[in-house]
């Protein structure tokens, strides 16, 4: 049986990823190693938590003991790395703790794989020849957009955040590592993700939460920022195929090709609220409130996702309608009674 490491499998996309995986492979085994820090969370994976081909490790990713121990018990052959913080905000207050674990952590996983797959640079062992590991990164690490254009795979990098900066150097070091020592690596670079199991400070679930609460929903600037919004799902089998059919060395990018900005957004969720709870008066719109913009954010993010469409058959399932609603009446069963 296969054993693949999935780091941060905890998380909002990493959680989506471990259950289609251990229900769509039930001939592999996968190992989950997540640090459950604020963003992860057991209750995501309670669908396959006792799943034959399932196992969970708390710990980090800097620890190259655990790490190493990992590898060597459960014969890891694939490594689909997730595991990282992300959260904007949170970079520009404590840009550290996003340096310690975005890059170290993924230099770490990777130096760890190195040694235990391959014998010298560009020769594996015999029994893990076909090792791969994937990297999974951000738009955000090639900075922003006007009002046109697309991010493809051959755009600069010019990350504007902590959080991007990290993301962009963690990427720098698996490129470094597939042409120094040939390792099998393959990078994805991914929209902004929603859906379910999404941690509650992100756009789309604090505006469910605050509508449903009659709190004000905060908007930041103008509302003009726009994002190129991708279901969750999608990108979890954009992840897969890039896995398992991708390119050693390659890079491919995975968008939703949905652009909204967060007027949109926030708009379209309260006339989604309205039809499924209306209020006694009026609209869940009356609470949409303008509030500072935050520092460090772009303007713009769109994806080209041509190149795993076209080479690996990748397609997204869901448009932003038939996965917003999806994501509301998700979200709508977890508040409704809090």
């Amino acid at each position: 049986m296969k054993t693949i490491l999935i780091t941060g499998g905890a998380g909002f996309i990493g959680s989506n990823l471990v259950e289609y995986l251990v229900e769509k492979y039930p001939n592999n085994h996968f190992v989950n190693l997540d640090m459950l820090t604020y963003a992860g969370n057991l209750e995501n994976l309670k669908s396959i938590e006792n799943a034959n081909n399932y196992t969970f490790i708390k710990g980090n990713i800097c620890d190259r003991t655990l790490v190493e121990s990992i590898f060597t018990k459960f014969k890891i052959e694939g490594v689909m790395h997730l595991a990282a913080e992300s959260h904007v905000d949170n970079s520009i207050t404590n840009p550290d703790v996003f340096i310690e674990t975005n890059v170290k952590g993924t230099f770490t996983l990777l130096d760890v794989a190195y040694k235990f797959w391959m014998e010298k640079p560009f020769t594996y062992k015999k029994e893990f020849k076909n090792s791969r590991f994937l990297h999974v990164s951000t738009d955000e690490v090639y900075g922003t957009l006007g009002k046109t254009g697309l991010f493809t795979e051959q755009t600069p990098y010019a990350p504007n955040s902590p959080y991007s900066a990290s993301k962009a150097s963690s990427d720098m070091i698996v490129r470094s590592y597939f042409h120094t020592y040939g390792m099998n690596t393959v990078i994805t670079n991914c929209s902004n993700n929603y859906g379910p199991k999404q941690h509650d400070e992100k756009l789309i679930p604090t505006v469910i939460r605050k509508a449903l609460s009659g709190e004000i929903i905060p908007i930041y600037g103008d509302g003009s920022n726009i994002r190129d919004w991708l279901y969750v799902l999608d990108h979890c089998k954009g992840i897969n195929l890039a896995f398992r059919k991708g390119i050693s060395g390659e890079v491919y990018n995975i968008g939703g090709k949905n652009e909204q900005n967060n007027n949109y957004i926030a708009q379209r969720i309260c006339e989604l609220l309205d039809g499924i709870q209306p209020l006694e008066k009026g609209s869940y719109k009356d609470q949409i409130n303008y509030v500072e913009d935050r520092a460090g954010h772009d303007f713009r993010y769109a994806i080209d996702a041509s190149k795993i469409e076209n080479n690996l058959g990748w397609k997204a399932a869901e448009n932003f309608d038939s996965g917003i609603l999806k994501t509301v009446e998700w979200y709508f069963n977890k508040y409704k009674n809090k």
